[in-house]
């Protein structure tokens, strides 16, 4: 029996037993996660020859259509359930007196982008803005993303049309390719904004927030990078000292590439940074590719840069002691007023951002 098959047959077998929405999740995880048991596959193609390689390629896009549509229905039969059952229990008295008028909150993404935008425009950083829609060039060719790159599998990616050629940006780096494109180096800019994937659980949303950072000059090298990151650190968490090390990793656009991990420590069931023995993944960065600098019109023999990327949204909730990611948009009120910021306290590095 060929191992596709087999977890196949391990898929159903654990599927028949799922009997909540959390079991589904972690199910989803398990075959679908970074290790998880499909996605693992994936990195087995490029051992094969390309005989082998279109056999193998067919029978697990096979599989993985094949658990992502049972995935995403059974999902579909227990968001149906939920609501059946909140519309049963559920009833509005119309008779209760209205309510007294409240004072509005800044939501959390939006404090901590300020946040961030504070911090790198004392170092000279400047921001820009793009489009949510894209085009495909901008968002993978560009970028140095082969065609066969998995993040264009439109499982992961909102395409608009039947070609491929139009979509939601899946980050905000296509804003950097802009800005090249239109312009001369030197480059020093943030992206934040709106980026889409197919993905929701309690640490992911189909729609999410992401910083962009390029700085392109002559000269610029790894350490500029770390410097740069290490005053970010610093200052965003408003501690004295950071543990930072550095990951190797790969992304199409960066050459070479890292995973950027900062030291912590629990302390009444809550995270300390800046201490401790354990490590937190928090962003991903690296040395600009050539062939981005390339697509760009940029000289890469004069010009040398970096760039990184930043969940908004995950470092709220590090910041701020948030556990669920889709509370940050369901329009609670009641959670909005005690995460909320007062409209007129704008960040600032010399008083403390989070005042």
């Amino acid at each position: 029996m060929s191992e596709i098959k087999q977890i196949q047959l391990n898929f159903e077998e654990k599927f028949r037993d799922i009997s909540s929405k959390e079991d589904l999740q972690i199910l989803k995880t398990e075959f679908f996660g970074k290790n998880g048991l499909i996605s693992t596959q994936f990195k087995k193609m490029g051992s094969l020859n390309e005989n082998e390689k279109k056999i193998f390629a067919n029978d697990l896009n096979n599989l993985k259509d094949f658990v992502t549509e049972k995935i995403e229905n059974k999902f579909k039969e227990f968001e149906d359930l939920i609501i059946n059952e909140k519309l049963k229990g559920e009833k509005i008295d119309v008779t209760l007196p209205i309510r007294s008028r409240s004072n509005g909150k800044i939501h959390p993404v939006s404090q901590v982008i300020d946040e961030i935008s504070s911090i790198f425009s004392e170092i000279g950083f400047s921001v820009v803005e793009g489009p949510d829609v894209e085009s495909e060039y901008n968002n993978f060719t560009a970028l140095n993303t082969p065609e066969d790159h998995p993040a264009r599998d439109m499982h992961d990616t909102f395409y608009l049309d039947e070609k491929k050629k139009t979509l939601l940006r899946t980050h905000t780096s296509p804003v950097q390719i802009r800005t090249m494109m239109k312009g001369k180096p030197p480059f020093k800019i943030i992206v934040p904004g709106r980026t889409y994937r197919c993905d929701s659980d309690q640490t992911h949303a189909p729609m999410f927030h992401q910083l962009e950072g390029l700085h392109i000059d002559k000269g610029i090298n790894m350490g500029h990078l770390k410097g740069c990151l290490n005053y970010f650190i610093k200052e965003f968490f408003e501690v004295k000292n950071i543990k930072m090390r550095f990951r190797p990793s790969h992304f199409p656009f960066t050459e070479p590439s890292a995973e950027v991990d900062i030291g912590y420590r629990l302390k009444d069931g809550k995270i300390v940074i800046g201490e401790g023995d354990k490590w937190l993944e928090i962003l991903g960065c690296g040395m600009v590719h050539p062939n981005v600098l390339k697509n760009t019109k940029v000289d890469a023999k004069k010009f040398q840069g970096f760039a990184f990327g930043i969940g908004i949204d995950r470092l709220a909730m590090l910041k701020y002691g948030i556990n669920d990611l889709r509370a940050f948009f369901e329009t609670d009120y009641r959670w909005l007023n005690h995460y909320g910021f007062d409209p007129l306290d704008v960040p600032t590095n010399y008083r403390g951002l989070s005042r």
